[in-house]
């Protein structure tokens, strides 16, 4: 499907990122000393990465440590510029300009950055928020080249016992080796093994199956079921391939990590989700309003807002877009997530919703230093003409949240991870759910995808009652809700 175009949320303030990279920290230039140096020497820290050598100069011993922005200005190997450093990440781009005192102003925002790792571990976590390291020198360019051949131009000019090789090497610093480590847990999160990388291809999976189109009223649905593929066996993007590939989710258990961040959901919004889903036979979608504790890294989801439009339909959904996010200012909610049904496969994420889901996750991070999580819902129809593969009538809803691919694979596909919520029951259902329904209804009257209720679903149940077995494992704590699913279905029998 067809992803909608994201509310645009509101990022908060950002805050100037400490300096806490070792290999990228101020220092003052060492004054000279009387005799042999005794100064700064040794590793670099980290995972077994070390210095490239120690040296006398300028009558001091001078790492790769000591090298800073500052340092390099004053030797004119770089020059004071706007817009002369860059970050390239997982398909983002930043822009920098460098300040006559070596420190960092981002563009974007105005931010302050005292260090190339700083600003480097700030822009990579607005990307992926579990990133733990920057790597400045290795990530920022300076008017197209890494920050680290600066570092060894230098170092070849003070300590010329280093040989040439040896400072363009640029030894991995603790943020690098730790990049390395992500990628060997990133392979695992994904599924890789060592065989797996060997007959790892780019080109199409032999699993992959064509998305059925909506289902006009009257045509046999095709019984085909599309087989998911394993994230590990897709490899690099290719756009020869079906974008409605159905992808294999993870969990973070099975990974031995937990989930970043806790969800509870309202039975009302389940409710109201899985009421669209089964009006039509096309792909539905909607946001989810709710709030964020950043203390508690609860995300609570307490509203469904459907989108009373059909996919594609440019004109109605920016007016459709505007009135939910009135609806979400009026109740003090916030954009916290989307929802879209698959009608005619199961409930996984395809490699489109696995893009959109990613562009959401970034849209909601804004500028802000803080981490917002952005849930996907995707609700698959029981049985024939909606997906034949569940086994009883209810309707399957899969939450999922996606990672980034790895970093030296950066134009793999995100991954995709399943996500565990706790179920709220709420007391009764809202008027705000009902009005809802009501317009869901009035909207869809009429239309050729509308299903028929009052047709046979299976030899003993009707499409009216499949909806109230569906819907029954979401009602409210209150019994009345019954009264008011039989005045709409009544309605629904009158439309259809």
């Amino acid at each position: 499907m067809a992803a909608p175009e994201p509310l645009s949320p509101v990022g908060g303030a950002a805050e100037d990122a400490p300096d806490e990279d070792e290999d990228d920290a101020e220092a003052e230039e060492p004054e000279p000393a009387a005799g042999a140096g005794g100064g700064r020497s040794g590793s670099l820290g980290g995972l077994g990465g070390c210095a490239a050598g120690v040296g006398v100069a300028l009558g001091g011993a001078l790492t790769r440590r000591a090298v800073t922005l500052r340092v390099l200005l004053k030797d004119a190997l770089l020059e004071p510029g706007v817009g002369v450093l860059c970050i390239y990440y997982l398909g983002k781009k930043f822009i920098g300009d460098l300040q006559p005192d070596g420190r960092i102003v981002w563009q974007e925002t105005g931010q302050v950055f005292n260090s190339p790792s700083a600003w480097a571990t700030h822009c990579k976590k607005l990307v992926n928020p579990a990133k733990k390291s920057g790597c400045g020198w290795a990530s920022v360019k300076y008017k197209g080249q890494k920050l680290d051949k600066y570092k060894a131009a230098w170092l070849r000019r003070h300590q010329l016992h280093v040989p040439v090789a040896a400072a363009e090497e640029s030894p991995a610093s603790e943020g690098e080796e730790e990049e390395l480590i992500e990628d060997e847990e990133e392979d695992v999160l994904a599924g890789v093994s060592a065989e797996d990388k060997t007959r790892r291809h780019p080109g199409k999976g032999p699993l992959e199956t064509v998305h059925p189109e909506a289902t006009p009223p009257g045509k046999p649905v095709d019984s085909k079921v599309q087989v998911p593929v394993r994230y590990c066996m897709l490899g690099s993007r290719d756009s020869a391939r079906n974008p409605h590939t159905l992808v294999e989710v993870t969990s973070f258990a099975a990974i031995n990590k937990f989930q970043p961040f806790n969800v509870a959901i309202s039975s009302n919004v389940l409710f109201l989700l899985d009421f669209h889903s089964h009006l039509t036979r096309s792909e539905v979608v909607g946001y989810l309003g709710g709030r964020w504790d950043i203390n508690s890294q609860m995300l609570t989801v307490l509203r469904a807002f459907p989108c009373r439009c059909r996919l594609g339909d440019a004109n109605s959904a920016a007016a459709v877009e505007e009135e939910i996010y009135q609806s979400l200012f009026l109740r003090g909610l916030s954009l916290v997530g989307w929802y879209h049904s698959h009608p005619h496969s199961p409930a996984l994420p395809s490699l489109q919703d696995i893009d959109a889901q990613m562009e959401y996750q970034l849209r909601l991070q804004g500028s802000s230093n803080g981490f917002q999580p952005c849930l996907a819902l995707l609700c698959c129809e029981a049985p024939s003409p909606y997906y034949s593969g569940n086994p009883g009538p209810e309707s399957k809803i899969s939450p999922f949240w996606v990672t980034p691919p790895p970093e030296q694979r950066p134009s793999d596909y995100s991954v995709p991870m399943a996500v565990e919520m706790a179920y709220v029951q709420d007391s009764f259902l809202t008027n705000d759910v009902v009005h809802e329904m009501m317009q869901l209804v009035e909207f869809y009257k009429g239309a050729p995808d509308l299903v028929r209720f009052q047709e046979a679903w299976s030899p003993e149940l009707s499409y009216l009652d499949k909806l109230k077995m569906s819907l029954a494992s979401r009602t409210p704590k209150d019994q009345g809700v019954c009264h008011v699913l039989e005045q709409v279905c009544s309605v629904l029998k009158q439309v259809t």
